[in-house]
């Protein structure tokens, strides 16, 4: 009894003391609201140098974080919506009198950098500045940096003009090692998903598709870095393939930089654009900032276009992480638009490699329904491959950037048998007692049988078909010509508007352009949904859900094995969906 009420009343005052706790961050939070608020138009008439970080991901949809209130860090993280929007509204400002790029590794896919890029050009005719400065510049930093008047590097800096290579990891020799038997199942001769787990090294199809999409890519780079070296695409080219860009000097001699400046320089450079003194402060704004006090749309009208953001895995069920798409939240997103008499149009933003195909086939449904009340149309991000191009089918129109990764057209499923690693390795054995011959499948304990492996494939097949049958539906193609661009084989944006997978080129103010058009709206008003995730409420829900240990371990994980922590998700999320039909990219394919 002693340790009873010992052990309660430790219980109750930990109870007690986080319940201060909490309301002292809630009060803090009220206060820094308030401030915030009052402090927010300053702010935005103290900067005149609008500063872009490259080394920062950027997400479709903004967040906030309202932990941030207490310190004086931002209390919003700007998506790549609010960046673009900033950037126009920054061409326009008085206040704003130039851009200053930061330039350094950028974890972003290659369409999100182009919508920023495709911007820079934009806000450059009204013949502003863009000064970018780096001392280590990749090659993504560097595309983006060639919309700027002026790109310098450190004297001692490092810049990469290298072309672009794509690394797999294959884990069969793993897993015969383990003794545990993959068991897949794939429709379309480029569906590559499950290729690290059944080979040894890429396939000659996956290959080819690999080269395909490398080579419009760097199609693209070269083109803008080329016009900024004033050279042409051979040229620049062959200074990559020569390895010729080694130390700063050679990006010099080269035109790749304007010139070798330590920081100090450049805010020498930067003071007399904007008419300062030798001594004075640089008055930077954020993008973050500029962007917070610039979202959001005053206009008053009945007249609405929703963009509904869709970015991450497609999932079943629930949201658990802030970027998936999952079936059940999405539904309700979608639910909520349709029913809007005041949304005349939906644009949806899909940056997704794809995922489940019951997920994907769920939130399908939901989009036609609603596209029997208003018009659709899809606007692709750096993926829309998979399940995230099935959810896409069957819309009005289409529209993905050059650099867009989409396609894939194409299923897969996979089962891991353990048997033999449980009995060898450790000793288990299993047994079972069923009272029909298909009632434990699939499962893990032992191999499928031939019967059992033809009707997973027959599922598999099925499935393809439907998915087929939705894009000759969706796209008004033949079923001939579908089943030649899909096979699980994924497609360059531009490559993909030859084909007819997508209707235009262009970024999600192109697609918004395109509902106004065809809801014949000359004036109207944007809503987003869903509402910004915010860090503060997610750490909230996970206290709630006593997983605050487990995401300690995954931030543990996350920062000490760095960039293989990707192929550590990949390989968790394929061992969640352990015999479930899959439509998803292999790996998400980064190209560096």
């Amino acid at each position: 009894m002693k340790d009873f009420f010992k052990s309660f009343f430790a219980s109750l005052l930990a109870i007690i003391v986080s319940g201060f706790i909490f309301v002292g961050i809630i009060i803090a939070g009220i206060v820094g609201l308030s401030k915030s608020v009052t402090e927010k138009e300053d702010k935005k008439l103290n900067g005149n140098v609008l500063v872009i970080d490259l080394s920062k991901s950027v997400h479709e949809l903004g967040q906030t974080n309202s932990l941030a209130m207490l310190s004086n860090k931002s209390g919003y993280e700007a998506g790549l919506y609010d960046m673009t929007e900033a950037i126009r509204s920054a061409k326009t400002d008085a206040t704003i009198k130039g851009i200053l790029l930061k330039l350094k590794p950028s974890p972003n896919g290659w369409a999100t950098m182009q919508q920023v890029k495709l911007a820079l050009d934009d806000f450059k005719t009204s013949h502003k500045f863009i000064y970018a400065y780096g001392e280590d510049i990749s090659q993504g930093a560097y595309y983006v940096a060639t919309s700027a008047d002026s790109i310098y590097l450190n004297p001692g800096g490092n810049i990469e003009l290298k072309g672009f290579a794509t690394v797999m990891p294959f884990f069969k020799g793993t897993l015969d090692k383990l003794e545990l038997h993959p068991e897949i199942f794939y429709a379309g001769k480029f569906k590559s998903a499950t290729e690290p787990f059944r080979a040894d090294k890429i396939s000659e199809p996956n290959r080819l598709q690999i080269m395909a999409y490398q080579a419009g890519l760097w199609g693209q780079f070269l083109e803008s870095a080329a016009k900024y070296m004033h050279t042409d695409k051979a040229a620049v080219n062959d200074l990559a393939v020569k390895g010729s860009i080694q130390f700063p000097g050679d990006a010099l001699k080269s035109n790749m930089v304007a010139g070798l400046l330590y920081w100090d320089q450049v805010e020498q450079r930067l003071r007399a654009k904007t008419g300062q003194k030798e001594g004075d402060d640089i008055r930077y704004v954020s993008m973050n900032d500029y962007a917070y006090h610039e979202r959001g749309d005053d206009k008053i009208s009945d007249q609405r276009i929703a963009v509904i953001f869709a970015e991450g895995d497609i999932v079943d069920g629930e949201q658990n992480n802030e970027r998936e798409i999952a079936s059940r939240d999405m539904c309700e997103q979608i639910r909520k638009v349709a029913t809007d008499d005041k949304i005349k149009a939906v644009v949806l933003r899909v940056n997704s490699p794809g995922g489940s195909a019951l997920a994907s086939e769920v939130i399908l449904r939901e989009l036609v329904l609603l596209k029997q009340k208003k018009h659709l149309i899809i606007s692709m991000g750096d993926y829309a491959a998979s399940g995230g191009y099935y959810i896409s089918s069957m819309a009005d129109s289409i529209f993905a950037m050059p650099n867009t990764i989409t396609g894939s057209i194409g299923v897969f499923s996979i089962l891991f048998s353990m048997d033999k690693l449980m009995k060898n390795k450790l000793g288990v054995t299993f047994d079972e007692v069923k009272n029909a011959p298909y009632a434990d499948v699939p499962t893990t304990a032992r191999p499928l049988t031939p019967d059992e492996s033809k009707r997973m494939q027959n599922s598999v097949d099925t499935i393809y078909e439907r998915f087929k049958n939705h894009v000759v539906e969706g796209r008004k193609l033949s079923l001939a010509n579908v089943d030649s661009i899909a096979q699980g084989r994924v497609w360059t944006g531009t490559d993909a508007l030859g084909i007819g997978l997508v209707d235009g080129l262009g970024g999600l103010d192109r697609a918004i352009h395109s509902a106004a058009s065809m809801a014949k709206l000359s004036s109207y008003k944007i809503v987003t949904y869903p509402e910004p995730y915010d860090k503060f409420n997610a750490l909230l829900r996970r206290f709630g859900a006593k997983t605050d240990a487990s995401v300690a371990v995954k931030a543990a994980m996350k920062e000490e094995m760095g960039e293989g922590y990707q192929w550590y998700e990949k390989v968790q999320t394929l061992r969640k969906v352990n015999g479930k039909a899959m439509m998803m990219m292999p790996f998400q394919m980064s190209v560096q």
